[in-house]
């Protein structure tokens, strides 16, 4: 009898699955042996090398033209694979190598690739770390060509299994049959990467970072899934399967109810409605986001498009990729933020600095406003999709009025080129401001003035006003939103909105988790956005309390001086429309006691 096995992960993608391992296999390329090329015979290696990207170039395109409409919103990954291909940082720092150092192709490839790996793996933001991922898929592909190996082929399979691998490129995933896809578990990869995106988009658990997994895992074993929870069981007993099964009843049976009522208005028992929407990074994303009741997008993040390449996207790439979110969502609203990222993170041509501290340097806004005519060239996009569509501007990181006026002037400056030019546009765009530095909360008052609402970003207000890394596990457990001082600056914030008739709408972490909306609908915030799995339990614990009650609950609690005082008083007032399978069971199987819920959470 094999032993029952543990094995903790990150939670890519949430549900039960309970199935046979089927070793998804990339061996034969990741040995790789260097050798020096006679001089007379470089040229002959670089050509060897542009033949194999030339290659992989078409392999990929015949993915994107093949792909299955299930997957078809899959297909920007792959698209911008194709962009990476030819990428200067990969593709002429490769030739480079082969040429200065006279080695063989396959080792330059490996080097570059390494390198440029290291370089996304420091950065901050985890989203952009995932993207080091991109580099080792392009990579791959390139020397699979170069080794004259086959790539992985998942199409052939005819069994219901779980897929083991040490990291599924996009290019695999696209390819799977549904039908005999139970779940995802790999050796790589966070909550950011492609493969977390596509199984949360496909509906399939997945756990993902377990490090070990293809070393430790067999074909044909037993493996129990816990995309929820970051568990993936392996051999398990049989009173563990029996405990499992039933969770994997209850929680499709729990996911299949709140998908149902997910369709149903966000209305408080007292007839307040609220807008639950969105937050969407790539426009893949948005079929998720109306399959959970989504109303819009209450964010679109735009950085992805600026990432892995050597020059800057055009006008007509962004509105083409602006318009496809468009053409899904109809009239419904979507709030695009204008491209919070520095020049470190993102972009080869901008030749920016290396910055010891970028999340305090030369990012979001400040970029923007030190390359104007980069910056005109979204401005000028976003105008123009607004023509056709329900849109929003959002400005990011936003800390005094400066930046904010000059932001409004270089928007009313695009939209004069583009009247000049003849284009269509909206001239009477809605603007925001993206709340996420303390001292846009001390100015709200006046900065609220200048535009249509405000959306707080409390990921970066939190760890901005408390002067920590969210990423850092020393200092982690000091990022508290339901600490008396971030609710203190949420209704400074909002009680300018409300006085001067503006929006109010929170689009961090904070607005995903039950735990929180009575006291963010408590202090006046009526639209909501978040990621899209959360937005069936948001919009169930909306229905089960009062607008009135959540002011006054918010008024009683204005002399809390702790986050443990505050998040007791939550428990103690809404504990038990928590424990009525919102927050506490929810799509987690067994209820969770609630001094337990943080550490779930």
């Amino acid at each position: 009898m094999k032993k029952e096995t543990h094995l903790k992960g990150i939670s890519g993608s949430p549900g039960i699955c309970i199935g046979r391992a089927y070793l998804v296999d990339h061996e034969g390329v990741d040995v790789v042996e260097r050798y020096f090329i006679d001089p007379k015979d470089v040229q002959k290696e670089k050509n060897r090398f542009k033949h194999a990207v030339q290659r992989a170039t078409e392999e990929l395109k015949t993915i994107i033209k093949n792909i299955s409409k299930v997957y078809f919103r899959h297909a920007q990954i792959l698209e911008t694979h194709v962009h990476l291909l030819r990428d200067k940082m990969l593709y002429e720092k490769t030739l480079s190598v082969i040429e200065k150092e006279r080695v063989n192709a396959e080792w330059a490839l490996k080097k570059v690739v390494s390198e440029t790996q290291a370089g996304f793996k420091e950065m901050e933001d985890p989203y952009l770390r995932e993207r080091a991922a991109d580099i080792a898929h392009v990579g791959h592909r390139i020397m699979l060509n170069l080794v004259g190996a086959n790539p992985v082929n998942l199409e052939n399979i005819d069994k219901r299994v779980i897929l083991v691998a040490r990291e599924l490129t996009p290019a695999e995933t696209s390819q799977i049959q549904l039908e005999w896809i139970r779940g995802f578990v790999t050796d790589y990869g966070g909550a950011a990467s492609h493969t977390s995106i596509i199984a949360r988009s496909l509906q399939i658990p997945a756990v993902l970072g377990l490090e070990n997994a293809t070393a430790t895992i067999k074909n044909e074993d037993i493996l129990i899934v816990d995309g929820s929870d970051g568990l993936v069981i392996l051999h398990p007993k049989q009173e563990t399967l029996k405990v499992y099964k039933q969770k994997k009843d209850r929680y499709e049976a729990r996911a299949a109810q709140l998908i149902r009522s997910s369709k149903a208005a966000a209305v408080t028992i007292d007839g307040h409605p609220v807008s639950v929407m969105g937050n969407i990074e790539l426009p893949e994303e948005v079929v998720a986001v109306l399959d959970h009741g989504g109303e819009g997008i209450g964010l679109y993040r735009t950085e992805f498009q600026y990432l892995n390449r050597p020059d800057f996207p055009s006008e007509e790439e962004l509105f083409e990729k602006y318009k496809d979110v468009v053409d899904v969502m109809g009239d419904r609203p979507i709030t695009i933020r204008t491209l919070d990222i520095n020049g470190e993170k993102a972009i080869s041509s901008s030749r920016s600095e290396m910055e010891k501290n970028p999340a305090l340097g030369l990012r979001a806004i400040r970029f923007c406003l030190e390359y104007p005519e980069v910056f005109k060239v979204q401005l000028r996009a976003i105008l123009r999709v607004a023509k056709i569509g329900n849109v929003k501007i959002l400005f990011p990181m936003i800390s005094c009025m400066d930046e904010l006026l000059a932001a409004k002037k270089l928007l009313k400056e695009a939209a004069q080129s583009l009247e000049k030019d003849g284009l269509p546009y909206d001239g009477n765009i809605p603007i925001g401001l993206l709340v996420e530095v303390p001292a846009a909360v001390t100015m709200a008052d006046v900065l609220i003035r200048e535009v249509d609402f405000f959306s707080f970003g409390t990921n970066d207000l939190i760890q901005y006003a408390f002067a920590i890394d969210r990423g850092n596990a020393r200092v982690a457990h000091l990022y508290r939103p339901l600490h008396p001082v971030v609710i203190r600056m949420l209704k400074k914030a909002m009680d300018a909105v409300i006085q001067n008739g503006k929006k109010g709408i929170i689009c961090g972490e904070m607005a995903g988790d039950p735990l929180h909306i009575p006291l963010l609908l408590g202090l006046g915030i009526d639209e909501l956005s978040m990621n899209s799995q959360c937005i069936p339990l948001v919009k169930r614990m909306i229905q089960q309390v009062s607008l009135q009650e959540s002011r006054a609950f918010v008024q009683s609690i204005r002399n809390e001086t702790t986050a443990k005082g505050v998040r007791a008083r939550v428990l103690e007032r809404y504990g038990d429309v928590l424990k009525n399978g919102i927050m506490t069971e929810g799509l987690h199987g067994d209820p969770i006691p609630l001094k337990q819920a943080k550490e779930k959470r």
